[in-house]
């Protein structure tokens, strides 16, 4: 008699027949190995000993369980982990996690319920009278005279004169003013500096350095009416 399929495996699975196969084995969890994570880890291990070299040891990352299989509970398994990281037992320890209040290392200024329970709207108001009990006004002061500069000040002299740029008012007879004007300005950083020395070393009446060749007063390109303009703008003039 020729039995169906469905028939034959149910006859196999009580043994009332010979000849039949095995069933496939589980390969839910690979060939040769349980976890492949476990198995790359062993891998590198020996690879790491064949070099010489030490590896730290392996944290499996099957899930812990107790005699006879039976899964741990998560209190069991965090009381697991502090006793494995802190050197602690597990036994009668309450293991501490994220979010717990009585964690110093971790700030609830975000936590609404847990600052409306230590803060009131009378604690801040004391608080706003404390900072403003220790808020210090500044007094702006006089800003202090500039001391060390004995040269000769070119506000003032801008000041005492109403002659435009380029006007002549005094003699130049150098016959080479040109290259020498350009050559000694170039010394100079800006034309206040230009100006302060020319003032220094005699000018205006005298042009030792050639840097005031139209004989203006106003050496190296120098522009006295910013100055004036300010005194107008200021005076109302």
């Amino acid at each position: 008699m020729r039995l169906n399929k469905t028939a034959t495996m149910a006859l196999c699975a009580f043994g009332l027949i010979a000849g039949c196969t095995s069933t496939a084995p589980d390969s839910q969890s690979g060939v040769g190995f349980g976890n492949y994570a476990d198995y790359e880890a062993d891998r590198q291990r020996r690879e790491a000993e064949l070099r010489g070299e030490t590896l730290p040891p392996r944290i499996s990352t099957e899930r812990p369980t107790t005699t006879g299989n039976t899964p741990l509970s998560t209190e069991e398994i965090l009381q697991t982990a502090g006793a494995a990281v802190g050197g602690e037992t597990a036994t009668g320890d309450t293991p501490r996690v994220i979010g717990d209040p009585n964690n110093s290392g971790i700030s609830d200024e975000q936590d609404f319920t847990a600052v409306s329970g230590r803060e009131t709207i009378e604690s801040d108001a004391e608080r706003i009278a404390a900072n403003r009990a220790n808020y210090v006004v500044v007094q702006p002061t006089a800003v202090p005279t500039r001391t060390g500069s004995s040269g000769p000040n070119i506000v003032e002299f801008a000041l005492s004169t109403n002659n435009a740029v380029g006007t002549s008012l005094y003699n130049r007879t150098n016959l080479l003013a040109g290259n020498r004007f350009e050559r000694n300005c170039a010394k100079f950083g800006s034309s206040d500096q230009a100006q302060e020395a020319f003032l220094r070393s005699g000018g205006p009446e005298r042009d030792r350095t050639g840097i005031d060749p139209d004989g203006d007063g106003f050496a190296c390109h120098w522009d006295p009416t910013p100055f004036r303009n300010v005194r107008q703008a200021t005076s109302g003039n």
